[in-house]
């Protein structure tokens, strides 16, 4: 009987720990603090891709525009600008991201896709082509004051039927390689000097070039910062270094 009694329960331990083992392999690992980069995971044959980021980015400030001086020249991304296609220029958002645009002044909103970086100048969040900026109601006043909610990329989804609204797919718009532009230059040697007297203090002091097709332009940037969050708690330390307009850019 004890024999019997004795056979039972190692049988019925070696049971148990078979499920435990079963159960533990048939379901993704917990973890308490998610990696940096979320790798594709695979459950019961089937593979699963984690959104990289699904918070939503949005932003208050002035929106201006840009017209038939830079219509033809390259954009930041290798398109080459025209001032009649719904674009703009963003400091920081990755470029592809579609972004809605309202205008607090007149209620209109538009959407467009960011395919350039700037505007260089403090309190200017967004650059708009000629015709965004038209249909917004910009063109007269230069500036107005706006909000921009980003969309995302478009979904790679099949077609949409007619008068569907655009589906998009979040991306991660706060990480990236950020850093501060302090000055821009036409002349390379007033770049350089700059870049010097920065790297005394600095780190990361240097020469971002950007040509347009018909200019060339030596931009002075420092620091790098692997995410927005991080970059933004240094940007008031420069600003009372004495550089009032620096500003937080993507690279």
């Amino acid at each position: 009987m004890n024999r019997i009694f004795y056979s039972f329960c190692i049988i019925s331990a070696f049971f148990c720990i078979c499920v435990l083992l079963f159960t533990g392999c048939s379901r993704p690992e917990t973890r308490s603090k998610p990696p940096a980069h979320s790798r594709p995971y695979k459950v019961n044959g089937k593979w699963y891709k984690p959104v990289a980021s699904s918070r939503g980015f949005t932003q208050s400030g002035l929106a201006s525009w840009y017209g038939k001086d830079f219509h033809g020249k390259k954009t930041s991304n290798g398109e080459t600008y025209n001032m009649y296609a719904m674009t703009a220029a963003h400091k920081t958002l990755p470029l592809g991201t579609y972004v809605r645009v309202y205008n607090k002044q007149n209620n209109r909103e538009i959407d467009v896709r960011i395919n350039d970086r700037g505007p260089f100048i403090r309190g200017r969040i967004i650059d708009l082509s000629y015709t965004g900026a038209k249909k917004l109601g910009v063109i007269t006043a230069g500036t107005a004051p706006v909000k921009i909610v980003a969309l995302g990329t478009p979904s790679p989804a099949k077609k949409k039927k007619a008068n569907e609204p655009q589906a998009y797919v979040p991306v991660n718009y706060y990480a990236g390689v950020f850093t501060f532009q302090v000055g821009a230059f036409k002349d390379r040697q007033n770049a350089e000097r700059l870049r010097d007297k920065l790297g005394t203090s600095y780190e990361n002091a240097h020469i971002a070039v950007y040509d347009n097709g018909e200019e060339v332009f030596y931009r002075v940037r420092v620091g790098k910062y692997d995410s927005l969050e991080k970059i933004e708690k240094d940007e008031r330390v420069l600003i009372q270094d004495g550089y009032p307009d620096a500003i937080i850019v993507a690279e």
